[in-house]
């Protein structure tokens, strides 16, 4: 496993902490906008 990939782990861990945290927050509603959201961001980061 290389540092890229380390990285790229890393970053999938924080962006689902952090989608889950908002998830959580507004009880589900929006959840395939902020699935959509952490996709995005995962995209943008994994450039």
């Amino acid at each position: 496993m290389g540092m890229g990939d380390m990285t790229e782990k890393a970053s999938d861990a924080g962006i689902d902490k952090a989608g889950d945290a908002v998830d959580d927050k507004t009880g589900g509603k929006g959840t395939d906008k902020i699935e959509k959201g952490e996709q995005a961001a995962d995209a943008k980061i994994g450039e």
